[in-house]
């Protein structure tokens, strides 16, 4: 499996990659620049959005605007005007963390996480916002909230937290409530010295999770616990993936130069760019927000 650079934007922390299918674009985040960025993978066109704060995670709403997680709570953001409105801000009283990952559920809610920017133990949480926009917190007690999936029969959610090196499987109602303590499923060996990130699943039901430090993407199965695959990067810093293209055969990979001295980014000049590679199976439609009529 071969990776190509599709574009060498040079982003501090990009991460977050969301197929949005109405428009045949790659939405993604580059979260300490407070910025947007809408790939055109057919013409090689990034087009950016300038927001009032870090933001950790982006995706469409069925109005055909977007919902936003940043530092300063949930926005939502109209791409045409660039107009936001703030909806909520579930932490407020912790000026210290913001929101890190999000994506939506297969019911149309949309799921974000917390940390603290000093990485303090436990201060994040899981929250959901619903079709209302009212906003519920699922989950506490995680370090650095990050990749989100759930399972084709829609029993299991799939949540990182990083600094643990594990991926836990929350069971799931009917509903789509959280129905009891999570169980690891997938565990990365401390001996590779990279943390997971960002998480998707593919049509087969296996994990794909980027491997920050790591310098590739990886495939699970969740079941089994076992790696099938590695994807390699020309960059060390992988945040996240997901699946798109017109028949969502395209894995879409984030990648980071945070921190990175003029050195390293000589020694890896694509850092920071959004990568493209064909893997030889296909992703799931990404969920977009369900907003009530």
């Amino acid at each position: 499996m071969d990776c190509r650079c599709v574009l060498n934007v040079g982003a501090g922390l990009a991460e977050c990659p969301c197929w949005w299918a109405e428009k045949q674009v790659l939405l993604w985040v580059d979260i300490e620049a407070s910025r947007i960025g809408l790939f055109d993978p057919q013409t090689g066109r990034n087009n950016f959005l300038h927001l009032p704060a870090h933001v950790g995670a982006v995706v469409p709403t069925s109005a055909g605007d977007l919902l936003l997680a940043t530092a300063t709570g949930f926005l939502r953001l109209d791409p045409s005007t660039e107009a936001v409105t703030l909806l909520s801000d579930p932490e407020a009283d912790r000026p210290g963390n913001r929101f890190n990952d999000g994506k939506c559920d297969p019911w149309g809610r949309f799921w974000a996480g917390t940390m603290a920017y000093d990485f303090e133990p436990q201060a994040g949480a899981l929250w959901r916002v619903n079709a209302d926009f009212s906003c519920v917190r699922q989950w506490q007690g995680l370090t650095i909230s990050n990749g989100l999936a759930w399972s084709q029969d829609r029993r299991t959610l799939y949540l990182i937290d990083s600094p643990t090196l594990n991926v836990l499987a929350f069971p799931l109602t009917n509903a789509g409530e959280i129905a009891g303590e999570p169980s690891i499923c997938v565990q990365i060996p401390e001996a590779w010295d990279a943390v997971p990130d960002g998480m998707c699943i593919d049509a087969e039901g296996m994990l794909w999770i980027a491997l920050f430090g790591g310098g590739c993407v990886t495939r699970w199965d969740p079941i089994s616990g076992q790696r099938l695959e590695r994807l390699a990067l020309p960059c060390r810093q992988v945040t996240s993936c997901c699946f798109g293209g017109p028949n969502l055969d395209q894995l879409f990979m984030t990648t980071a130069r945070r921190e990175m001295d003029a050195a390293a980014i000589k020694a890896e000049p694509l850092a920071g760019g959004l990568f493209q590679a064909d893997v030889g199976v296909k992703g799931l439609p990404a969920d977009c927000f369900q907003v009530a009529s």
